[in-house]
C-alpha cells in the first residue's frame, strides 16, 4: 500500500513537471500568439468557474445563477486597482481621471478581487439563502443583472468608468520573469491552486456538512449542522473563486466591461457543470 502511494505521488509529480514544461515552452515560442495559448488560458478560467459553481450547486445543493455577477465584481476590482496612475486620465477621460489614484501589485489585487466578490456574497447571502430551488436561482440571477446595471450607471463613473471600457491595466502578457513570458502558465497556475483549495474544502468536515445539507436538510439539522452557517460558507467561498476567475478573465481579455458578464455566461457555466457531472470535480 505504501509503495503504491509512493508510485502514485512520483507519477503525479512527473506529470505536473511535464505540464509546467509544456506551458512554459508555449509561452516562449511562436505558439504564444496561437489559438492553442488562448484556448488553454480560457480553459483554465472556465475550469475554475465550473468547480466554484459546482461547490455551491453540486456539493451543497444550492441552485444559484449569480456567477456572472461575482465575476464582474472580480474583474472590475482587479482592473480598477491595477491601472497605472499616469494612464488613469486616458482611461477615465470622461470622469477627470477617476477617484482612485494609486496602483496595486497584481497578486494582492487578484486576491482582493475575490474578497470583494465574497463580501457582496455575504451581504446578499443573509436574505437570499433563506430561499430554495428556483426562488434562489431567480434571486441570484436578479442580483447579477442589478450589479451589471449599477456598474454602468453614470453616477458611479469616477469609480467604474460607467459604460466605458476599463483598459491599460496589468494584462496577462505583463507576467514575466525577466524576458521569460508566463502568460499561459499563470492562468493555469491560478486555476490549479484554487481548485486544489476547493478540493481540500470538499474533503474536509465542512465538505461533508455541505453534502449532508444537499442530501437532506432536515436530517443534517437534526445531526447538529448549522444550516445557515454552512450555506453561507459555501456561498461566500464559491463567490470568492468566481471573483478570482473574473479577475483572471480580465487579464486575458485585456479589458473589463460589464456587458461581457451577461446572463448567458452563467448559463454556459451551468451547462459545463451539468455535462461534467454535478457534484463531481
Amino acid at each position: 500500500m505504501k509503495n503504491k502511494k509512493t508510485r502514485n505521488l512520483i507519477c503525479s509529480l512527473l506529470l505536473a513537471a511535464v505540464l509546467v514544461g509544456v506551458l512554459l515552452y508555449i509561452d516562449n515560442s511562436p505558439l504564444k500568439s496561437s489559438m492553442l495559448s488562448t484556448v488553454l488560458q480560457k480553459g483554465a478560467i472556465y475550469a475554475l468557474l465550473v468547480v466554484s459553481m459546482n461547490l455551491l450547486n453540486g456539493f451543497t445543493g444550492l441552485f444559484s445563477l449569480g456567477q456572472a455577477g461575482f465575476m464582474l465584481l472580480g474583474a472590475y476590482t482587479y482592473a480598477i486597482l491595477t491601472i497605472p496612475v499616469d494612464q488613469r486620465i486616458n482611461v477615465y477621460q470622461y470622469f477627470d481621471g477617476g477617484i482612485v489614484q494609486f496602483q496595486m501589485p497584481q497578486i494582492p489585487a487578484l486576491i482582493l478581487a475575490g474578497v470583494v466578490a465574497a463580501l457582496f456574497a455575504a451581504l446578499i447571502g443573509a436574505p437570499v439563502l433563506r430561499l430554495k430551488s428556483d426562488y434562489l436561482a431567480i434571486a441570484t440571477l436578479g442580483f447579477a443583472e442589478i450589479i451589471r446595471a449599477i456598474f454602468q450607471w453614470g453616477k458611479l463613473g469616477p469609480v467604474t468608468n460607467g459604460s466605458n471600457l476599463l483598459k491599460s491595466f496589468t494584462r496577462i502578457s505583463n507576467f514575466k520573469i525577466g524576458t521569460f513570458s508566463m502568460s499561459t502558465f499563470v492562468p493555469v497556475l491560478i486555476a490549479t491552486v484554487s481548485i486544489i483549495l476547493i478540493v481540500m474544502l470538499v474533503n474536509s468536515t465542512y465538505g461533508r456538512a455541505f453534502k449532508a445539507i444537499r442530501d437532506d436538510e432536515v436530517a443534517a439539522e437534526a445531526m447538529g449542522i448549522n444550516l445557515a452557517k454552512h450555506k453561507m460558507l459555501s456561498f461566500v467561498t464559491s463567490s470568492f473563486f468566481a471573483g478570482v476567475s473574473g479577475a483572471t478573465m480580465a487579464m486575458v481579455l485585456s479589458i473589463a466591461q460589464a456587458n461581457n458578464y451577461k446572463v448567458a455566461m452563467t448559463y454556459e457555466i451551468l451547462l459545463m457543470v451539468v455535462l461534467g457531472g454535478i457534484g463531481s470535480i
